[in-house]
């Protein structure tokens, strides 16, 4: 029978303790300066070194050469004190939880005033000492505050606040932590190379979750993967179904379909889930810490996400930015709200999976939630929308009816036409009513987003957009579309394109506009893809003239040419 990898790699000496920085060098110092007390606490999370550091603190007081923070490992001491040793008779472990009654105490009080037989120090390390009752704890106090001159005291507990005061305050508290995911990770690479067995790549970070940070956990865990591992090592597969996790694939494709609002594939990824065996309270937890990540990597913004989110190799992280630019903060930050609320109802009578189908259906429909989050996400979507639009002061009413005259020859639905009037004395004329049109430079920098957008919905009119059109004109009803000849263009209509693209431009920028496509030769898709300006079109300059006010200007002169003509 092989033995567990907890116990074959544990530590002897302080030195091989990890991630007790704060409580290692300490002890060592204190060893080294002979500076020793006779009652020690060592209190932290399960399974983080507190039983082993107090086996280490016993050999390192009883080596012949100790007290010394490096036990010399030949004496006989140390030989029985090693990890994984017989033991020393010297060194008596105790188990509160077996051992916490008042006659176990007074047992325990009793023989502590006899001598050590081989060694220094007699060593008490009572496991679990919030487990003593209140009657045996009072029955240590006196031995705990004056003990022998050979008598030291050390108590591991995971909750000191439940042992009694009186004895807490007679102690040195040594307070442990759990292990950083790095330094964990770190470890158990190692473990498996003296193991000698291959574990693919991202076996390891599913440890180190699972573990929630215990060295012991962890090893232990790793034990089982290495015990069922084939010829080729331990495989990703085997991990995630040995653990319970998630595949990373399904929550991708659970977060696309979540970007791009696409309830088609959310709704057949949840059937995935459950067709394959996964808990549905497991996906949604998965799902909600990948919500997480994701606000995480949003909130950086440039800045490397891998300083937190280590565990995720880098193209991941390229992938999980372009999520989190697609949904947005409030979008992410509602849809974990949501997640979480789900994830708790979870634990009813309700059948998990309507739940989970409760939860999905609930995020794709941001436009009718009335809360906070909801009302965040929407506020977002106009923001986009308003950095697109330019306030406009009407011209003058030849001019406008000229514009309008020449704009209604070329675009089936135009802006409505101003009356005319005779006269208006300017004394008392009141200031023009201020409207909003949308600038056509800026809804073309997003162009690549709305096509990117377009790309999730539908391949078709997504390779007949992406180099063959770019946006003309826009007004308050309609956005004018240029495809650079009339194939292309009969086939995005015959396709019905047209409500994929006006559905990427709600998606995206936020505006519900009819979409009406023409033919324009000159249309140059290459600049459009980058979101540079076009022909006639300069970001640089603010009072360039923007497409639609230069249809509007040409097709006007020819209008006015055919007026003196006739």
């Amino acid at each position: 029978m092989s033995l567990a990898l907890y116990r074959k790699y544990r530590p002897s000496t302080f030195s091989e303790v990890v991630g007790q920085e704060q409580v290692t060098e300490p002890l060592m110092n204190a060893l080294s300066n002979d500076r020793i007390h006779h009652a020690y606490l060592f209190s932290g999370p399960r399974g983080c070194g507190k039983t082993s550091s107090a086996r280490i603190m016993a050999r390192s007081l009883n080596c012949e050469k100790g007290p010394t923070p490096n036990p010399c490992g030949e004496c006989q001491s140390c030989r029985d004190l090693v990890a994984n040793g017989p033991g020393s008779l010297d060194v008596i472990e105790l188990d509160a939880a077996t051992h916490g009654l008042v006659d176990d105490a007074r047992d325990l009080r009793d023989k502590a005033f006899f001598a050590p037989v081989n060694s220094k120090y007699k060593i008490y390390i009572i496991d679990e000492a919030h487990q003593l009752g209140p009657g045996a704890a009072n029955a240590l106090l006196k031995v705990v505050e004056e003990p022998p001159p050979h008598v030291i005291f050390i108590f591991a507990t995971t909750e000191p606040d439940k042992l009694i005061s009186t004895i807490r305050s007679r102690t040195h508290h040594y307070p442990f932590r759990l292990v950083p995911p790095g330094v964990l990770g770190t470890l158990l690479d190692k473990n498996c190379k003296d193991e000698g067995v291959k574990v693919a790549k991202g076996v390891i970070p599913l440890v180190v979750r699972a573990s929630g940070g215990s060295v012991r956990d962890a090893q232990s865990i790793l034990g089982q993967l290495l015990a069922g591992a084939g010829k080729e090592g331990v495989t990703y597969e085997i991990a995630v179904q040995l653990l319970g996790y998630t595949d990373g694939a399904l929550l991708d494709d659970a977060i696309d379909a979540l970007a791009a609002r696409d309830g088609a594939t959310l709704f057949t990824t949840v059937d995935r889930v459950i067709e394959s065996g996964h808990d549905p309270r497991r996906f949604a937890s998965d799902l909600l810490e990948r919500l997480r990540d994701l606000m995480i990597v949003d909130a950086l913004g440039e800045t490397n996400p891998a300083a937190i989110l280590r565990e995720i190799p880098d193209d991941q992280l390229e992938r999980m930015r372009a999520q989190a630019k697609h949904i947005g903060s409030a979008g992410l930050s509602r849809s974990a709200d949501i997640a979480a609320e789900g994830l708790t109802q979870m634990r009813g009578a309700t059948a998990p999976r309507l739940m989970l189908e409760l939860i999905c259906a609930r995020m794709l429909l941001p436009i009718g939630d009335a809360s906070e989050s909801g009302m965040l996400s929407r506020i977002e979507r106009l923001e986009r929308a308003e950095s697109i639009s330019i306030p406009v002061r009407p011209a003058s009413a030849n001019t406008a009816e000229t514009k309008e005259k020449a704009v209604s020859a070329h675009v089936s639905e135009a802006a409505p036409k101003q009356p005319e009037k005779s006269t208006a004395p300017k004394a008392n004329k009141p200031s023009a009513p201020t409207n909003h049109t949308f600038d056509v430079s800026g809804l073309r920098r997003l162009w690549p987003d709305v096509i990117e957008d377009v790309k999730k919905k539908r391949r078709l009119t997504w390779s007949l957009l992406s180099a063959s059109a770019q946006i003309i004109a826009v007004d308050d009803k309609i956005i004018t579309i240029g495809i650079v000849n009339a194939g292309a263009r009969d086939s995005f209509l015959r396709s019905n394109s047209d409500e994929i693209l006006r559905q990427a431009f709600i998606d995206v920028v936020g505006i519900d506009r009819k979409i009406e496509a023409i033919i324009d030769p000159s249309v140059d898709g290459t600049p459009q893809a980058k979101g540079g300006p076009t022909k006639g079109e300069s970001l640089d300059d603010p009072q360039a003239p923007s497409g639609l006010s230069l249809l509007a200007s040409e097709l006007g002169a020819e209008v006015i040419k055919v007026e003196e003509h006739d």
